[in-house]
């Protein structure tokens, strides 16, 4: 056939695009295991470090990294690596407290606004928002005053007490928009409460955006705390934390024990930004699944 001439008329129709599944988000492997890692020396680090986390050897203060303290001494003598395990058990527990504290007061605050007639709903937005404009350091040092001694206990209330209005605001919204669904308005018509309405109706749809939030608190209650007691207004000497371990900074710097500060905020930072990039990915999943609706 002539080079000069083409066919004219039908021509076959090109292949239909593959169809291709969306992928899946993964989750941030690294951060889960080095949290894991993390929680998993925190929970038993007691079971490999020989000396007590309080103990002071003052003839071994302020001794650096060697074989026999793998993370040196403090200027107290007290060994750094017993004190790291101890020090994070106790972080985290101000940290898993306070958020459960503040998740709670948060569920059943936005769920009475959202499921409330109108003026309930306006006068507990207008009291959170005046709760949110309060600076929350001041509010957590007046709520710590006002309790006396400081303690884990008492720290995780005053950080739990004061981080709540965010997502009380975001719990409110949600509940506004799933208030109308069918399967509520079946439950309540049928005389179901308030806790029941939430338990078993709302809570299960809240749980996407809450738990991002949640995450999220965790990492604030956690450098909330080490804020406290690096100003030497959190927990007392004896009670360790990765916190009151950067609170000797300035000694550290002036005998130029760099590993007092370099070993404890290697952890606190590891830890933030391992839970930083869990909640991301828990509001990426959250937008991604109501984006598909």
């Amino acid at each position: 056939m002539d080079e000069r001439f083409a066919l004219t008329g039908l021509r076959p129709a090109p292949p239909p695009p593959s169809v291709t599944l969306e992928k899946r988000e993964r989750p941030p492997l690294w951060a889960v295991g080095l949290l894991g890692v993390i929680i998993w020396g925190c929970l038993f680090g007691g079971l490999f470090t020989p000396r007590d986390p309080g103990y002071m050897d003052l003839m071994n203060a302020a001794r650096a990294p060697c074989g026999a303290y793998p993370f040196g001494t403090d200027t107290l003598g007290r060994d750094m690596f017993a004190m790291i395990w101890a020090g994070g058990r106790t972080s985290l527990a101000i940290g898993l407290l306070a958020a459960a504290i503040s998740t709670a007061i948060a569920l059943i605050y936005g769920a009475a606004a959202g499921l409330g007639p109108g003026w309930l709903d306006r006068m507990l937005m207008r009291l959170g928002e005046i709760f949110l404009s309060m600076p929350s350091l001041l509010t957590v040092l007046l709520l710590q005053a006002a309790m006396g001694r400081a303690s884990v206990l008492s720290i995780a209330l005053a950080v739990g007490a004061t981080g709540w209005m965010s997502m009380a605001k975001v719990v409110r919204t949600e509940v506004r928009r799933l208030a109308g669904s069918e399967y509520v308005l079946a439950s309540r018509a049928m005389g179901g409460g308030f806790f029941h309405v939430l338990r078993s109706h709302l809570a299960p749809d809240l749980m996407p955006s809450v738990l991002f939030m949640a995450v999220m608190a965790v990492r604030g209650a956690i450098l909330t705390e080490s804020t406290l007691s690096f100003m030497g207004m959190g927990l007392p000497l004896e009670t360790v934390s990765w916190g009151s371990l950067l609170s000797q900074a300035n000694t550290a710097l002036t005998t130029g024990a760099w590993w007092i500060i370099l070993i404890p905020g290697a952890f606190l930072v590891l830890t933030l930004l391992c839970l930083t990039e869990l909640g991301s990915f828990l509001r990426r999943t959250g937008n991604k699944k109501e984006s598909n609706l």
